[in-house]
């Protein structure tokens, strides 16, 4: 009786909890490798079913689906620990409110002397020197939105409305909107309103309709939100509107219609087809199955606020466009290794003449808790 009642209960029931506790992690651990596999495999098929149909001639039929995270944040993390002098690129571009000034001048004095052009003429100026005015303005914008300018983001939103004035279209509040969640759920689904909807995808499907759609991709890009993921406006945008409108009736009154058809036509053919807009295309349209963000090093990168080094900017969006080629100086292995681009007039060629592409190539994730969370 002694015996059995100084037997060391206490220590029994806890090397049995020790060894149920082993077990469970074994079978978490064991449920989580299957679940790898599982996503490998579903990945090797997606990837085999690609090849097969790029073998084929046959454009897809469904989007790439990834099971993994974006590939950025694991990057600038490997990057940032091997190179934290990386950080020190990090802050506002101090020459940005000077560039878009002068451009905002020169297209808006441009628009005045074209009061009473004729259409062929303002076509033609549209086509080869306005649209790369207002493409770049857009670009501005798009740096902007990563607050680039100046430290305080309320400075970086009024530039940005004032960057939009020779656009002829209210955009640059809402545009910030969409594009930060591109950023932090890039390519989640019903979210990165980047990706073409379910209607592109089904009208798209040859080459004369690409070719369409290449030529209105601006209105796609624009119009795609507003549909699929409308957001209430708010006071910011309501400033943005009323400024822009009371700029449009300003060209008008003093300068005509044509004065204004100008700016919108400018804006209009540089989203279209385009050098300026193989941007579009070549950022995440994915040609090779395994990459889904693309860089492109090239001259217009000069026009563009080096938004073609793509990779690097959503690498560190906090890194303004002038200093992106210092990102891949600094660590060229993370880079160099990437399908990248030299030319975007040769990207909207690519897209229009492969069978294979289309709408449907893009990578495309499911919803993560952390979003539906935030929803």
């Amino acid at each position: 009786m002694h015996l059995i009642l100084s037997f060391p209960f206490h220590q029994f029931k806890n090397k049995q909890k020790i060894q149920g506790a082993k077990k469970t992690s074994r079978k978490k651990e064991s449920s989580r490798l299957d679940t790898e596999r599982e996503r490998e495999r579903e990945i090797e098929m997606g990837m085999r079913e690609e090849m097969e149909q790029k073998e084929e001639g046959v454009m897809a039929t469904d989007f790439f689906w990834s099971y993994t995270d974006e590939p950025h944040a694991s990057r600038r993390r490997q990057i940032l620990s091997q190179y934290p002098q990386i950080k020190e690129l990090f802050g506002p571009d101090p020459w940005a409110f000077f560039k878009i000034t002068v451009v905002v001048s020169l297209q808006l004095w441009t628009a005045t002397l074209l009061h009473d052009a004729g259409w062929l003429k303002m076509l033609a100026i549209a086509y080869f020197f306005g649209s790369f005015l207002n493409h770049n303005l857009f670009l501005a914008i798009h740096e902007l939105s990563h607050n680039l300018a100046f430290s305080t983001p309320v400075y970086n939103r009024c530039l940005g409305i004032f960057a939009n004035l020779p656009v002829g279209v209210p955009m640059s509040v809402t545009f910030q909107k969409y594009h930060l969640e591109h950023h932090r759920f890039q390519g989640v689904d019903g979210i990165d309103m980047d990706i073409p909807s379910r209607a592109e995808t089904l009208l798209v499907t040859n080459v004369v309709a690409k070719s369409i759609w290449v030529i209105l991709q601006l209105f796609f890009y624009a119009l795609r939100p507003l549909f699929i993921k409308p957001k209430p406006p708010g006071y910011w945008e309501f400033i943005n509107f009323s400024i822009q409108i009371a700029l449009d009736a300003a060209v008008v009154y003093f300068w005509g219609w044509r004065s204004l058809a100008y700016l919108i036509l400018s804006t209009f053919v540089g989203g279209g087809m385009h050098p300026m807009a193989g941007h579009f295309i070549s950022e995440h349209y994915v040609f090779k199955p395994e990459q889904e963000t693309y860089s492109y090093y090239g001259p217009l990168n000069f026009l563009t606020w080096h938004v073609g080094y793509h990779n690097e900017h959503h690498d560190f969006p906090r890194i303004p466009g002038s200093k992106l080629h210092k990102v891949k100086d600094i660590a060229p292995e993370y880079y160099e290794g990437l399908e990248s681009y030299k030319s975007w007039s040769q990207v909207i060629y690519m897209y229009l003449m492969d069978r294979t592409v289309g709408p449907f190539s893009r990578m495309k994730r499911k919803v993560p808790g952390t979003a539906k969370k935030s929803e």
